[in-house]
């Protein structure tokens, strides 16, 4: 087996239970419970015209600007799967466009994150199939490899192996490690619990902001009042 161009099996992924329970939280308040550690990097943006991303990862590494393995992904993985492109972050050329986008939905897969480029970006935008890129191009990709899948890639520092849980909203991308899926999600789902009853405090006027004026003593500020 060569190192670099390879395919590889996964061994587990997250599951639709665990998926279905992280899709109705924001992706803000998941980071937050992980202490706000990890993240995809802000380029990497939704290109879609809406909706939210969350699914196991099945992962691609790719040399940059060049997609013949994106393509392997494409007849392997899995419904539900979300296909994680790490294409060195390079925006030369796109690493997929409208035809291909077709395929993903025909696969039902939940959606695509590319640390690189896409083309056809107006029909991207016009349709709710979550795309996740760093950046569009007209010039297309090349089909030579190498390339890998189902390795461990790393996206502006977010480590994100195979089958781990991956989510995305307009605030942007965050992996849940496989490991830590349940957890995360009872901190997070506390978390929306305690932000709602904040928000209808706010709301009613009853909100409690003297945690400001004790911060700033504990600090030492000056000329507070």
């Amino acid at each position: 087996m060569t190192a670099g161009f390879r395919i590889l099996s996964r061994g587990r992924k997250v599951s639709p239970e665990a998926v279905e329970r992280f899709r109705a939280l924001p992706v803000a308040n998941v980071s937050d419970v992980m202490s706000r550690m990890t993240a995809g990097g802000p380029r990497l943006r939704p290109m879609h015209g809406g909706g939210v991303l969350a699914g196991p990862a099945f992962t691609i590494k790719t040399r940059p600007g060049d997609n013949l393995m994106v393509h392997k992904a494409l007849a392997i993985a899995e419904p539900g799967d979300v296909l994680v492109v790490d294409a060195g972050g390079d925006l030369t050329n796109a690493i997929i466009g409208e035809l291909m986008l077709a395929q993903m939905v025909r696969r039902r897969f939940a959606g695509i994150v590319i640390n690189g480029a896409i083309r056809d970006s107006a029909a991207i935008r016009g349709q709710d199939f979550p795309v996740f890129a760093a950046g569009v191009t007209h010039r297309g990709p090349y089909k030579d490899g190498p390339g890998e899948i189902n390795v461990p890639v790393a996206i502006d520092g977010m480590v994100i192996e195979p089958g781990d849980l991956v989510l995305g909203d307009d605030d942007g991308l965050l992996c849940v490690p496989f490991a830590e899926v349940e957890t995360v999600h009872a901190a997070a789902a506390a978390k929306s619990a305690a932000e709602a009853k904040q928000m209808a405090n706010i709301q009613a006027g009853t909100h409690d902001a003297s945690w400001v004026d004790a911060t700033l003593r504990r600090l030492g500020c000056e000329g507070l009042t």
